[in-house]
């Protein structure tokens, strides 16, 4: 069977346990058409880059699936249908990664920045003067 990646985004006014339960739905939709869910995870709420529906925000959730394609498009059409989910995305994949997410994993948004100390290798600016001592700007 194919493998599938299914990202939806569920209102932000909906309660942790809800959008959990709205994965075990859809979890359970796709059992019911023959198919599997590999691997499924909440991310949480996150700030969306634009609005939808008047939302700011919303929850974030991955499913992993093994899964017929009438399976998959069943699910899309009751993800479309349900009042609580603002956005759907499935891609088909070759293999499942192993592990979690990118967005689980945890991340360190510096990257390999050198540490810059105490800043001690700049120059000394003391032949600049203080702002008074500036000549006018003419426009």
């Amino acid at each position: 069977m194919p493998l599938y990646e299914h990202v939806f985004i569920a209102r932000q006014d909906l309660s942790s346990a809800q959008a959990e339960g709205l994965v075990e739905h859809f979890s359970a939709v796709l059992a019911d058409n023959g198919g599997t869910v590999v691997a499924n995870e909440y991310w949480g709420v996150k700030t969306m880059a634009y609005k939808i529906n008047k939302n700011r925000k919303g929850h974030y959730a991955l499913l992993r699936t093994n899964a017929p394609a009438p399976a998959v498009q069943e699910m899309e059409r009751l993800m479309r249908l349900h009042d609580d989910v603002m956005r759907v995305m499935t891609i088909s994949v070759d293999a499942h990664e192993d592990g979690p997410s990118v967005q689980m994993q945890k991340r360190d948004d510096r990257g390999d920045r050198p540490d810059r100390g105490d800043r001690g290798d700049r120059p000394d600016r003391g032949d600049r003067g203080d702002r008074g001592d500036r000549p006018e700007r003419r426009r």
